[in-house]
């Protein structure tokens, strides 16, 4: 039997070998993105949530042992703080109403949310890491958590200043621009974790910088570059092929044939019918 037998669309990932550390369990789950609230796959690794990007080069394809696939991009999982990916949970959770600070919740209910159960499997993870942004109290053996914006922006900060650190040690090109301008650059790589309200707006008056302009810079960045969510790519294919059966079914006519891609070829096989032409 064929490695990728039974597999419609293979793909080339990199990420952590589960079973080199830790306790060898590793599976997608589906969550909510921070920023844009549309479902998105991740990495569960070993405790370690890790978000899913790709990147591809205008023309490129893989050689998978005998088999050609035609999807040329690279997978990458990296970590992310699940801090980020909370935020909006508890911010929803504390059911906060005007200045009042809202209420306290077990982090149970917290974590039930209607269509995502994947949240639940995240609870000895984000009952370590949230304790940084949220008032915590003990009632016998339970913790009861409520986000606090004071400690969100406490963190938030922090966040900004070591990003705007690394930003100088890995591109020399930020040496030579001014503080406020990789502050600004800093900020815009964060904002696209962050909703603009109440987070991002928070962040930007705390530091005096125009939140039109932060947006406009993470605007650029994301139309320069190749990185995406799996999710969301999956998602679009979806989508093409819901587009094209409403077509069909009225009747319509296409006005572009959208290529869908097509399953991974023998690579023996394709030398082989080539022979077979030539002789």
């Amino acid at each position: 039997m064929s490695w990728c037998e039974g597999v419609k669309e293979p793909r080339v990932l990199v990420a952590p070998d589960p079973g080199s550390s830790g306790n060898g369990l590793a599976r997608t789950i589906l969550l909510r993105h921070p920023k844009s609230g549309n479902a998105t796959q991740y990495l569960f690794v070993n405790g370690v949530l890790q978000e899913l990007q790709w990147f591809k080069n205008l023309y490129g394809s893989w050689f998978l042992g005998d088999y050609i696939t035609e999807d040329g991009r690279l997978y990458l999982s990296t970590p992310i703080d699940p801090v980020f990916i909370m935020l909006p949970v508890f911010d929803e959770a504390r059911m906060k109403k005007g200045d009042e600070p809202g209420k306290f919740r077990q982090l149970d209910e917290i974590l039930f949310i209607d269509r995502f159960p994947d949240y639940q499997q995240l609870f000895s993870t984000v009952e370590n890491c949230m304790q940084v942004v949220c008032d915590v109290k003990e009632v016998g053996s339970s913790k009861f958590f409520r986000l606090d914006d004071s400690k969100v922006l406490r963190w938030l900060c922090y966040k900004v200043y070591q990003l705007k650190e690394t930003l100088l040690k890995l591109d020399k090109n930020y040496a030579v621009q001014g503080e406020k301008e990789t502050l600004m650059d800093a900020v815009s790589i964060l904002g696209e974790y962050l909703k603009d309200e109440p987070w991002l707006k928070l962040l930007c008056n705390h530091l005096k910088l125009n939140i039109l302009e932060v947006n406009g810079k993470a605007h650029t960045s994301v139309d320069g570059t190749n990185s995406s969510h799996l999710c969301n790519d999956i998602q679009e294919r979806s989508d093409e092929k819901k587009v094209s059966n409403a077509i069909a079914k009225k009747g319509g006519r296409q006005a572009k044939k959208i290529k869908m891609e097509t399953e991974s070829h023998n690579i023996k096989d394709m030398f082989t019918r080539a022979t077979r032409k030539k002789s």
